[in-house]
């Protein structure tokens, strides 16, 4: 029985310390490229619909954080076929040691649900890139509602109002036009009682006149 609970122990010792060594974030998606190594995911995961959160970025080479990462290299964010150029800014400052070497971020609000793309573009100091990381089961998280972890109240998503919007603006629409279209018909029936009302009392006055004439001529 210690023979076989020696292997046993350094099998767990060792799994323990490659999970405390696998890097700064564990559902993000790890690739080489040229010379350097990306680390890409969402910030805040999971990531929910609505919600502030940011493309997470770490950049290395040769084990080491690269901590200037320059001015040539730009990160777009793209679902359902459409894109926004996003700004890469550094965590780590300098001057207070506060963040992370290596981590550069980019700060956005995800407005729908489901599979999003980081493309990196342009150049770090000379070698050019363009890759894409997309989330997925394997990467990092997709963008999922918040309702199945909301407590006590489930709040509405942007989404949710919006489809609400859409489905009741057509009926809101069509009672507005009849409405409309009621208060056309009674301004326009107001409108023609008073052109009898004027065009009576005008005959009354000119029937009034010609009797008078006439008594006066008798």
């Amino acid at each position: 029985m210690r023979r076989s609970f020696a292997p046993v122990a350094v099998f767990g010792t060792v799994a323990m310390l490659l999970l405390l060594t696998a890097g700064p974030a564990s559902a993000h998606e790890i690739r080489k490229v040229g010379a350097y190594r990306f680390t890409v995911g969402f910030g805040n995961e999971p990531a929910y619909l609505g919600q502030e959160n940011f493309v997470q970025f770490f950049l290395a080479t040769g084990g080491k954080p690269v901590a200037d990462l320059g001015n040539g290299l730009n990160v777009d964010v793209e679902v359902g076929g459409k894109s926004m150029p996003l700004a890469l800014e550094p965590s780590f400052d300098p001057d207070t040691g506060l963040g992370t070497p290596g981590e550069y971020d980019a700060s956005f609000f995800p407005t729908t649900v489901g599979k999003y793309t980081f493309h990196f573009h342009g150049s770090i100091h000379g070698q050019k890139v363009d890759q894409s990381f997309t989330s997925g089961p394997t990467t990092f998280s997709e963008v999922e509602s918040p309702t199945a972890v909301e407590f006590p109240n489930k709040v509405p998503t942007t989404v949710d109002i919006a489809g609400l919007l859409n489905r009741s603006l057509p009926r809101i629409d069509r009672q507005l036009a009849a409405q409309r279209a009621d208060l056309q018909t009674k301004i326009d029936s107001a409108r023609l009682l008073g052109i009898v009302g004027t065009v009576v009392g005008t005959l009354g006055l000119v029937v009034g006149r010609t009797a008078i004439a006439l008594r006066r001529r008798r």
